[in-house]
């Protein structure tokens, strides 16, 4: 059973210095980016926090460039489940780009919110680069279903593009 913790200054240093955290609860979610990447508050701070094991389709924030299929309903699924709600957050330390995120898994009502990303196609499995004692069984299981059943992006068949795929085209422009 993982004990739950207060949010305190130690539960922020341990979301930060260790690569898993205990589950800290505490969290408010005040806003949501996009389907992979949200703010959330306590007292003392804020956090920005990138849910680990998944990767959402892209929003565009540049003039003329539009967002990815399915970007828009990724982060209005994540708000819906999210937004304005205490969380709990198991953290895996700190992403490795220049925004710093705490990489984490965030759970509301026990739910495993990161996981439900990829239950609907919303997000599909991060598989590079994970975290020390992240385990993606349950992830590839829900994206395999998800695929069958031709949720979310999944419905875009052949058409369909990874959100790194789509990243790397943006760039290029």
């Amino acid at each position: 059973m993982v004990k739950t913790f207060k949010i305190t200054p130690f539960i922020i240093t341990l979301l930060l210095a260790f690569p898993v955290s205990p589950l800290a609860d505490g969290f408010k979610i005040t806003r949501v980016y996009d389907g992979d990447t949200v703010q959330a508050e306590t007292p003392e701070s804020v956090i920005y926090m990138m849910l680990v094991g998944i990767d959402a389709p892209e929003l565009s924030t540049r003039p003329g460039i539009g967002s990815q299929a399915f970007g828009q309903e990724a982060k209005e699924f994540l708000s819906n489940l999210v937004l304005n709600k205490s969380v709990e957050v198991r953290g895996y330390g700190k992403a490795d780009h220049p925004y710093n995120n705490i990489i984490s898994v965030i759970y509301f009502k026990n739910r495993n919110i990161n996981l439900e990303m990829v239950k609907h196609g919303l997000a599909e499995v991060q598989r590079d680069n994970l975290p020390p004692g992240f385990d993606i069984g349950a992830y590839l299981e829900a994206e395999r279903e998800a695929k069958e059943a031709k949720r979310g992006m999944w419905s875009l068949g052949d058409k369909y593009m990874s959100p790194q795929n789509w990243r790397n085209i943006q760039r290029g422009r």
